[in-house]
């Protein structure tokens, strides 16, 4: 299967599993990464400049009516929802908070799924609540890949076994085995 991008939503614990796999992604993975970490409203990009440093791809806010590029990884800017237009560019919001957060991995899940039907990844990790359920299950009822990080493995794992008891993911593999069933996924499609 041809993967045209890969979504990630994290919360609780999230710094930790995003350096280790934005730091493990060779330079030449060409699918975008698309991230919603939960951030207070008032975080700054110092975080993802030590992803940046530590990152053999290009880690960086996305923007409003940003078109998605390979080799890039997005994260969603702090108090906006971050979306997926039709035509693979980014939309930015402040809508109201879904699951008490904004950025949602609801919101951004859904929005990509519309987007990429069947050619989209959806990753969750660890995290304290439950957004993302309902995202991970809109991307599998579009035909597309849903991993879950193990719950054993995750700092916080409510949100992973939120995911988990909606749906029957494709993998529920720890944050290594997630990193290589991607590179495995990115040689494929050479």
């Amino acid at each position: 299967m041809h993967y045209e991008a890969i979504v990630i939503g994290v919360s609780s614990g999230g710094m930790n599993a995003l350096k280790i796999i934005s730091s493990a992604l060779p330079g030449d993975f060409n699918i975008p990464v698309i991230i919603v970490q939960h951030l207070s409203a008032h975080s700054d990009s110092h975080w993802i400049n030590l992803l940046n440093e530590k990152s053999h791809l290009d880690v960086k806010e996305a923007d409003e009516k940003e078109k998605i590029k390979k080799g890039n990884i997005y994260i969603a800017p702090p108090n906006y929802h971050l979306l997926i237009e039709k035509d693979k560019t980014f939309s930015l919001t402040i809508d109201e908070r879904v699951n008490f957060a904004r950025p949602s991995i609801d919101v951004l899940f859904e929005s990509a799924a519309e987007a990429y039907t069947n050619k989209l990844i959806g990753i969750v990790l660890t995290g304290s609540n439950s957004d993302g359920t309902k995202g991970i299950k809109r991307i599998k009822d579009c035909g597309g890949l849903a991993i879950i990080q193990d719950p054993k493995t995750a700092d916080s794992e409510y949100m992973p076994k939120s995911a988990i008891a909606a749906i029957v993911p494709d993998y529920i593999l720890s944050l290594e085995d997630i990193v290589a069933l991607l590179i495995q996924i990115n040689q494929q499609k050479r």
